[in-house]
């Protein structure tokens, strides 16, 4: 009725599971009859982080679809303006049939779908935008204001003014909810604590949710009482003086509770099994983003390696002879160690975002590490990512996963990833937007690296240059291989200046080079750039190099597109046996190579050629 897809009512995204001991509160109660009292759609549950507003959303969004008052729901982490774009365009592959390799084209065309149609009866959809950091990155993408409902979460006050929304404000517990919710997750453990010591213990938390929840299950661990918790309290708060979340996150006169709520759970995290490796998990993880990191970064050998040298520091007087290690299996366990005292949110059936942890705990993890500790967590992340990163991206949501937690290690960690040199995964995020269709994003994306690069290590540090490389590179594939020609030429002369003529990244870049001016036109000219390059990729690399067959693949192409099609057969077939030798006949290099020569023999008998390039 609505599109292609017929199965309705129809769900895109999870919506967070309901936190154990939920307490009703007045804001979804406001929060309904704003719904119903206002023309307006767009409603903003605006507070700061830690007060529930996403619990309250997703008991909003369960409600609606529960009660069939929607025939599409879409769940939206909108941290990031991509995260918005991509959250869109699965969308329109569910209902539209869009095509996924631009998420661009078709989150315009889910957006455009939204908008009423004269003629046919209007889809009922609600829109959860959870997690808006800047409002600014909706421009363009807000659904229309005329048909379905939109929700949005977010810290900002001006969102409702923005999205021409109503706000509804959402602030701590109450005095009887705070207790409420204590008395409830207490209970659901056998717990049955006097109400005013839980009362006090609400008050000293600042009735703040995620400390409340953090606090209960401390409680629950240890078989602490309120009591004696607040006695723990009030003995740490001196010491974490300096472990305080961002200014204004909470009230003005409970400063450091929650960071000492926090304290010490994860004292306690540390010394469930496996032992001592609670700290480092989190750490790692307070580099990453909190909307979700996958299982495989928190599980790859980098990871590894860093729990590692922590339980290394830890028996550095053991007198056992092999070094301490930790396996993928023991990491598990830290994550659930981390879970069950509420520092983080762990959902193994979600592997591509199995942890989430909230971003007050990550400031706290990381505002006591000294400048060389804060360095080595943030490079020892994205050594994790790059780790984690296929060589062929096969699944997207694992590639919009790693994306999204390299932007959030380049917010908190830019400068350490510019020392000494600009870690691999910086290149990694372009390539990969690149590779998912979004070539735009991927040029903008090494421009930033580009600017940041030269500002971190200067125009000519080898990363610099490599940055202006890739930045080309995608010129080119964004349909600008005249300008991407003229980019590679003034790099040219920079690298043969600090690198040398002979340097394998030199070379690459006159193979680029080459390679844009041919698809610019002058076909004849690639040709004869690629003829006088071989010889010196044969000299520097050797025949075997994969760089130097690529060469001859592409010379045998623009050979062929410059009127000699016997000539580039000739190279292919030559080039044919030697990959098989050097690669295997089942390598993808191989069979492009047999492809294409098989294509041009084609051509050849038709009296005519084409473009046989792969």
């Amino acid at each position: 009725m609505w599109g292609p897809l017929t199965s309705w009512p129809h769900q895109v995204g999870v919506i967070p599971r309901q936190a154990s001991a939920f307490q009703e509160r007045a804001e979804a109660q406001r929060l309904l009859e704003a719904e119903a009292g206002t023309s307006t759609t767009a409603q903003v549950l605006a507070g700061m982080g830690g007060v529930g507003k996403t619990q309250l959303a997703a008991a909003h969004a369960r409600h609606a679809w529960g009660k069939g008052e929607i025939d599409l729901l879409l769940w939206v982490t909108a941290a990031s303006r991509q995260a918005v774009i991509d959250a869109y365009a699965q969308a329109a592959v569910d209902i539209l049939h869009a095509d996924p390799a631009d998420p661009e084209r078709a989150a315009t065309a889910f957006l455009a779908w939204l908008e009423p149609k004269p003629t046919l009866q209007a889809a009922r959809w609600l829109i959860v935008l959870d997690d808006v950091a800047d409002p600014g990155d909706l421009r363009g993408l807000w659904p229309p204001a005329q048909t379905g409902r939109t929700l949005v979460t977010t810290r900002r006050r001006d969102a409702a003014r923005i999205a021409h929304g109503r706000p509804v404000p959402v602030g701590l517990f109450t005095p009887t909810e705070a207790t409420s919710y204590l008395q409830q997750a207490l209970a659901s453990h056998e717990r049955r604590d006097d109400t005013a010591d839980l009362a006090a213990l609400a008050e000293d938390l600042g009735h703040l949710p995620l400390a409340l929840s953090q606090a209960a299950a401390y409680l629950v661990e240890t078989h602490l009482d309120a009591a004696g918790y607040r006695v723990c309290l009030t003995d740490r708060v001196r010491q974490l003086a300096d472990l305080l979340p961002e200014p204004g996150e909470l009230p003005d006169d409970q400063p450091t509770t929650v960071a000492a709520a926090w304290s010490l759970s994860l004292e306690r995290a540390d010394r469930l099994r496996p032992t001592g490796l609670a700290r480092p998990m989190l750490q790692l993880a307070s580099m990453l983003d909190p909307n979700g990191i996958p299982d495989a970064v928190l599980t790859s050998e980098p990871a590894l390696t860093h729990l590692a040298a922590h339980r290394a520091a830890q028996h550095c007087g053991s007198t056992a002879q092999e070094p301490p290690v930790v396996t993928v299996e023991e990491t598990t366990g830290v994550l659930r160690a981390l879970h069950r005292l509420s520092l983080i949110d762990h959902s193994p059936n979600e592997p591509h975002q199995a942890v989430r942890i909230h971003q007050l705990i990550q400031r706290a993890i990381r505002d006591p590490l000294t400048p060389d500790q804060y360095d080595q967590l943030a490079r020892t992340a994205a050594d994790a990512l790059v780790n984690a990163w296929p060589e062929v991206e096969r699944n997207t949501d694992l590639a919009r996963a790693l994306r999204a937690n390299t932007t959030a290690l380049t917010k908190f960690t830019e400068g350490s990833l510019h020392r000494p040199d600009a870690h691999t995964v910086l290149s990694h995020v372009g390539k990969s937007l690149g590779e998912a269709g979004q070539v735009n994003a991927a040029v903008e994306h090494f421009r930033r690296l580009t600017s940041t690069t030269a500002h971190h290590l200067g125009p000519d540090h080898p990363s610099t240059l490599a940055a202006r490389h890739n930045l080309a590179h995608w010129q080119g594939r964004a349909g600008d291989p005249t300008g991407a020609a003229a980019a590679l030429a003034t790099l040219l002369e920079d690298r043969v200046r600090v690198l040398g003529p002979n340097h394998p990244d030199t070379l690459d870049t006159r193979h680029n080079l080459a390679d844009c001016r041919g698809k610019a036109g002058d076909l004849a000219g690639a040709a004869a750039a690629l003829a006088t390059l071989l010889p010196d990729y044969l000299r520097v690399l050797g025949p075997d190099h994969p760089d130097t067959l690529t060469a001859r693949h592409n010379l045998a192409y623009w050979q062929g597109e410059a009127g000699d099609p016997a000539g580039a057969a000739a190279a292919y077939a030559a080039l044919l046996q030697d990959r098989v030798r050097v690669l295997g006949p089942h390598h993808p290099h191989t069979l492009d190579t047999r492809h294409n020569l098989a294509d041009l023999e084609r051509e050849e008998r038709r009296a005519g050629h084409g473009d046989a390039r792969s």
